[in-house]
């Protein structure tokens, strides 16, 4: 099986790379650092503690762990790798210099060992699910501990690993601790070959995100400063298509509270121009964040089109739309907007997190709407009616605090796979992840 595979993913190799040629094309981030991919790049002098978040949710969720490793761990390199330049991105203004941010290598077996052989983790940590049999196999043959942390496996997905199930079940016999979000979850990756006796249920580190209460008295200021008494909603992290709907749900709450304002923040930096062109077009009065330009009483989108800043705009809001929902994306992060004790909306399509969002469902925090008509009704609703405002934004707060824990839980699962590390050096010179060419 493991023969077949390799043919598959060689011949798919070019394939991908001329994919992130052309994505290179229009975005120039994706030309950055290229050669990473293939596993290449300078050569740590230490061994590592290696960290992998795809994108910009996953590096979010992982800001917790990371901060909470570096603590604990200060003389020991942090590898943190994503698939995303909008991943990598976001990591430097988390973590800025504290981390060796890297790319991850294609599934290829010479890319997966020159990577291993210059990043030289002494554990992998894998964040929510990425199953790349060479990638662990290579963990399981250096006797690397392998750690799926706050892990989750659809149903959809099920079905299709379903097929390459002796594939998986060999690279998930490679000593891999499992530490599932639910028991849902926890039974998935067992049906597909995971050890039961290495597989638990910790939680969700999402949970653990830490709100920085500047943050929210930033979201404050913005508000007084730009909107004063104006209704506010926030439509977070829109895709392609998804901002015409957005647009138009606007349009209908408009019809009937003239003075609302909607912050409208795409999903990825190299589409702001493009979201700001769909403004011109439809001739909107609009601002964005990144110009400075004021918004006055007549300014009917602010467009976000800076990158970090969509918590503090939650914070500014009175209404949070959290999108990639009212299209088939799957949906963004909903525990931000309810930790600022903001009413939560989303689209039908949320099975990037099923378990967070049925938990938000269930406590009477998140409204779920199957269209444009369906958004515009709600959002118009909540901005008419402040005490159902504030009671689904304390309700909302509640849940976050009470489903924290999973970061304590993987701490603690994983602090005997590192067993003790050295402290910080005294001599001098010796800085920790120095790195060196090669």
């Amino acid at each position: 099986m493991r023969v077949v595979y390799n043919l598959l993913i060689y011949l798919a190799a070019p394939i991908a790379f001329l994919f992130q040629f052309w994505r290179g094309l229009r975005d120039p981030s994706y030309r950055e650092r290229r050669w990473e991919r293939f596993g290449l790049g300078e050569r740590l002098r230490d061994a590592s503690i290696w960290v992998h978040a795809v994108s910009v949710g996953e590096v979010q969720a992982a800001a917790p762990l990371v901060r909470a490793l570096l603590g604990r761990y200060p003389a020991t390199p942090l590898v943190l790798t994503t698939v995303t330049p909008t991943g990598a991105a976001r990591a430097r203004l988390l973590f800025g210099e504290s981390v060796v941010l890297r790319y991850v290598p294609f599934d290829l077996p010479g890319s997966v060992r020159r990577f291993f052989d210059r990043v030289r983790p002494c554990i992998a940590i894998i964040i929510e699910t990425e199953l790349w049999p060479n990638l662990y196999a290579e963990c399981g043959r250096r006797a690397i501990p392998l750690v799926l942390a706050s892990a989750r496996i659809s149903p959809r997905s099920v079905r299709r690993y379903r097929w390459l199930v002796p594939l998986f079940r060999e690279a998930l016999s490679h000593g891999i601790v499992i530490a599932a979000q639910s028991e849902s979850d926890a039974d998935r990756f067992r049906s597909i070959g995971a050890n039961p006796v290495r597989t638990s249920v910790m939680g969700n580190i999402k949970f653990d995100f830490e709100l920085n209460p500047e943050v929210v008295r930033e979201g404050r200021a913005w508000r007084e400063a730009h909107a004063g008494t104006r209704p506010v909603w926030v439509a977070g992290s829109t895709h392609e298509g998804e901002e015409r709907l957005v647009l138009d749900a606007h349009e209908r709450v408009r019809q009937e509270r003239q003075d609302a304002l909607l912050v409208l923040v795409p999903r990825h930096p190299n589409r702001f121009a493009e979201v700001a062109a769909l403004l011109d077009q439809r001739g909107i009065s609009w601002a964005s964040r990144s110009g400075g330009a004021a918004v006055l009483p007549g300014t009917e989108v602010v467009l976000g089109d800076t990158m970090g800043e969509l918590t503090m705009f939650y914070a500014a809001a009175d209404v949070a739309f959290v999108a990639g929902s009212l299209v088939p994306i799957g949906g963004h992060n909903l525990l931000e907007p309810a930790a600022v004790g903001v009413p939560v909306i989303t689209g039908p399509h949320n099975f990037n997190s099923q378990d967070i969002h049925q938990k938000l469902v269930e406590a009477g925090v998140v409204l779920t709407v199957a269209d444009t008509r369906e958004l515009s009704e709600v959002i118009a609703a909540l901005l008419a009616d402040g005490p159902r405002r504030r009671a689904l934004g304390e309700r909302g707060r509640r849940v976050v605090e009470e489903n924290r824990g999973a970061l304590g839980r993987l701490m603690a699962l994983v602090v005997p796979l590192l067993g003790e590390r050295p402290g910080p050096r005294d001599e001098p010179g010796s800085g920790a992840g120095r790195l060196r060419g090669g």
